[in-house]
């Protein structure tokens, strides 16, 4: 019985068997993340039509937007981020590869979101040039990457 046992499990770490096995498992968690995401992408949108109606139509408007137009904008690129993260997604369960490109685009969009965001009275200064070194930093990847790929081609 024992050697049995023993068989199966050299069986199953073998490393046809083994890798088999993390790439099901790596299916399996892409599609679960993808549909989380897919809930994070309506409840974000829910939450920003939520948001634009009583702006525009319950509240007493003081201005047009109660809300400031930068909470509104953040509201925005948080779908958008979203929807940018359901693509690195959606192209890995297509493609078995993680696109670097998309990644360093997501990158990018969440830290532009940041800076537009930013509020100089919750936060340092000193922050503000942290994220846009951060933005520098992405952005010059981004460069080099697409230099990399023309090259190629």
């Amino acid at each position: 019985m024992l050697n049995k046992i023993i068989s199966l499990l050299n069986d199953f770490f073998k490393d046809r068997n083994f890798m088999k096995l993390i790439h099901i498992t790596e299916n399996l968690v892409s599609k679960v993340l993808s549909i989380a995401l897919i809930v994070v992408i309506f409840v974000s949108l829910f939450d920003l039509i939520l948001v634009l109606s009583q702006d525009l139509f319950v509240q007493e408007p003081v201005g047009f937007f109660n809300v400031t137009l930068i909470e509104i904008f953040g509201f925005f690129l948080n779908v958008l981020i979203a929807l940018e993260l359901l693509e690195n997604i959606t192209v890995y369960l297509r493609k078995h590869v993680v696109q670097l490109e998309l990644v360093l685009t997501t990158a990018l969009i969440a830290v532009a979101r940041k800076i537009i965001i930013f509020d100089t009275s919750k936060y340092d200064k000193v922050d503000l040039i942290a994220l846009g070194f951060a933005a520098l930093c992405l952005a010059l990847s981004y460069g080099i990457i697409c230099y990399i790929h023309k090259r190629k081609v």
